[in-house]
């Protein structure tokens, strides 16, 4: 067998992973190609989530320099007799080509009004192109504690918590029912009904708001999260991947529960629904990060701030003439912290057995 095709024994540690290539040789031009792709694709998908990371510790003046920079950094300011607040210190270059450290009085026009913080003294004129800001290597731990104290936040994330939760579990029942009646009762029209229900996928959510809203405000849900909760219980999404999984459950184990003399509730409950934990899982993702991330609704059904889920309280921070992007890009990486989580427990369950259809 050539060495470029000879085997090699699959890596166990991670070091072993990055590092493996097709043969045992020098790299092959496919393990260039491969890590290149992998390494692309990395970057596009992870790329922008450690952007908002670090931009997140940034201040408000932080994110408006252009260039934009990648690690937070702060203007330095010092103390200078004379002054009571503290002054921006820049770096100016004279004409001779020197440098030297200025803190800034005000700046007027392309003019900027400066001093020597060992000559508090005497005001020198520099204009701006001149000088550069000396910043340092500093996080804006503020904007994750300030929306926290002055927001109310905590309230909107266990609103968020409460109405995710909730939400996912009446889901995951609701929908695992409509697929287990589909899926293992065998009666004229099901077919139909299986297409009637995948055919509602085309209709937009903007169509059916308005008699959705009807409906929650004659129960008397307007500002209570279940009115958040139950509208989108049913999806056809979750009927469908779940009736889909369960089709491929062998009819013998059913018939043999029925023939222990087990109802119907016991073969739903401990036959069909530990079999297939692996769609399970994958809607309970889905689930999850639907209503993690919903705003729509939730802007339309709640009203008062107090019944806010994370993403309408994150609306406060964008003002008529003024967006608190600092605030915003902290509470945003706040958000995405449960979703991660989530994902990572539920990820073994999709990995593992997604295939199978329960027979050992």
């Amino acid at each position: 067998m050539p060495e470029a095709f000879a085997s090699s024994p699959p890596p166990r540690t991670i070091a072993g992973l990055l590092t493996a290539r097709r043969g045992r040789g020098r790299l092959h031009w496919t393990d260039v190609f491969s890590y290149a792709y992998l390494g692309l694709g990395v970057l596009l998908m992870f790329g922008p989530v450690v952007w908002l990371t670090l931009s997140s510790f940034k201040t408000a003046s932080g994110l408006l320099e252009f260039p934009p920079t990648l690690f937070p950094l702060g203007q330095i300011e010092v103390e200078v007799e004379g002054y009571d607040d503290p002054l921006p210190l820049y770096r100016v270059t004279e004409e001779d080509g020197t440098a030297r450290e200025l803190a800034q009085i005000r700046r007027i026009g392309i003019i900027a009004q400066m001093v020597d913080p060992a000559d508090p003294d005497t005001t020198i004129k520099v204009p701006i192109r001149q000088r550069e800001a000396v910043r340092e290597f500093r996080v804006a731990w503020e904007n994750y504690s300030a929306p926290l104290q002055r927001f109310n936040f905590l309230t909107y994330l266990q609103n968020s918590v409460v109405v995710t939760v909730a939400a996912t579990i009446v889901t995951l029942l609701i929908n695992s029912m409509a697929a287990y009646g589909l899926a293992i009762y065998e009666f004229k029209g099901r077919n139909a009904i299986m297409l009637f229900v995948i055919g509602t996928l085309m209709i937009p959510i903007t169509v059916i708001l308005v008699p959705v809203y009807l409906v929650v405000t004659e129960l008397g849900m307007i500002n209570s999260l279940w009115g958040v909760i139950l509208p989108g219980a049913a999806t056809p999404t979750g009927v469908f991947l779940l009736r889909q999984y369960m089709l491929t459950i062998p009819r013998d184990l059913i018939e043999a529960a029925r023939m222990d003399k087990a109802s119907e509730w016991v073969i739903y409950w401990r036959v069909v629904l530990p079999l297939a934990t692996p769609a399970i899982a994958v809607l309970a993702i889905f689930s999850i990060m639907w209503r993690w991330n919903d705003f729509l609704w939730p802007l339309i059904v709640l009203n008062r701030s107090e019944v806010y889920t994370l993403q309408v309280g994150l609306n406060a921070f964008q003002g008529e003439l003024d967006v608190q992007w600092h605030f915003v890009l902290a509470m945003t990486v706040v958000t995405l912290i449960p979703v991660v989580l989530v994902f990572a427990f539920l990820q073994r369950f999709i990995t593992t057995g997604i295939a199978s259809t329960g027979m050992k």
